[in-house]
């Protein structure tokens, strides 16, 4: 091989491997190792373990009725989480794209609270919800706002899906804006000179032409739903009880906070892993199979 391509990919592996080692360290070696310790009973303290094989995930799909709650809730939230974020984004990216004029100034208020941490965003709404709604409720004759907005499990649901979605539909309506500002104006130009209305127009030539876009979407907003953590830790810590526990934070409870059972919440990041891997197999080949068609 020529001195020149030896040169060649030892510069790019000069640029990449400060990121690669970082990437190991931090996320790649962490893995393995949390797969590794699903099959023993470590307590993630001392150095002695056991392998029991395939006990820790019969334990948390048989016999742990709170990880079971804890996963019905996340797919709830997901479900809800991937439809309204992807709707409202988009909807916001056509309201801003139509805009001729302060385009800007839309875009910079409606992605500013994605800049705010999810954590000191729920912070922030815990306030909303227990002291500013009642007592907006008690100056106004809007009295529906007096609810307790983190207190009861049927509520507290939509509490954590209004900071979720505050918190990160503006990211989504970047990249709706993005694919929305790649459609050739000629043919949304030639859908109105055959006839077809604004709402045609958009079904027929616009979402088609940004079905990537689309597909990037659910595909971040699938996976960040599957991974909620700090938005539902700072508003309701799970509670009340375990009404609104999701999958994380059953197992950050599981490994640190009382039970010390590393081993066993490992595993149940492990089923945690495999759920998101095949929700996300599934959403993106139907997704590029729309691609196609389209």
């Amino acid at each position: 091989m020529p001195i020149k391509s030896y040169k060649k990919y030892i510069s790019l592996f000069t640029f990449v491997a400060p990121a690669f080692i970082l990437y190991a360290i931090f996320l790649l070696i962490p893995t393995i190792g949390g797969m590794f310790y699903s099959f023993t009973d470590w307590n993630g303290l001392n150095r002695s373990y056991d392998f029991i094989g395939f006990g820790n995930f019969v334990e948390a799909l048989r016999d742990d009725p709170d990880f079971v709650g804890s996963l019905l809730f996340t797919l709830k939230y997901v479900l809800f989480m991937v439809v309204l974020q992807n709707v409202f984004a988009l909807l916001l990216a056509v309201f801003i794209e139509s805009r001729r004029k302060s385009k800007g100034f839309f875009r910079t208020i409606f992605f500013m609270p994605n800049m705010i941490s999810t954590i000191i965003s729920a912070f922030m709404w815990t306030f909303v919800f227990a002291q500013v709604l009642p007592q907006l409720a008690e100056k106004t004759a809007l009295t529906f706002l007096d609810q307790a907005w983190i207190g009861d499990p049927k509520v507290s649901f939509f509490s954590i899906l209004t900071v979720s979605l505050w918190n990160g539909v503006g990211y989504m309506m970047i990249i709706y804006l993005a694919g929305l500002q790649g459609v050739p104006q000629s043919l949304k130009e030639a859908a109105v000179i055959d006839g077809a209305t604004a709402f045609q127009t958009f079904r027929n030539v616009t979402l088609p032409m940004i079905s990537h876009a689309i597909t990037i979407c659910f595909f971040l907003t699938l996976n960040g739903a599957f991974k909620v953590f700090e938005v539902v830790f700072g508003l309701t810590g799970g509670g009340p009880g375990r009404s609104t526990q999701v999958i994380t934070m059953n197992i950050y409870e599981e490994a640190f906070s009382n039970n010390f059972r590393y081993g066993y919440a490992s595993a149940k990041s492990v089923i945690l892993f495999v759920i998101i891997l095949i929700f996300t197999f599934i959403q993106i080949q139907v997704m590029k199979k729309k691609e196609v068609e389209a």
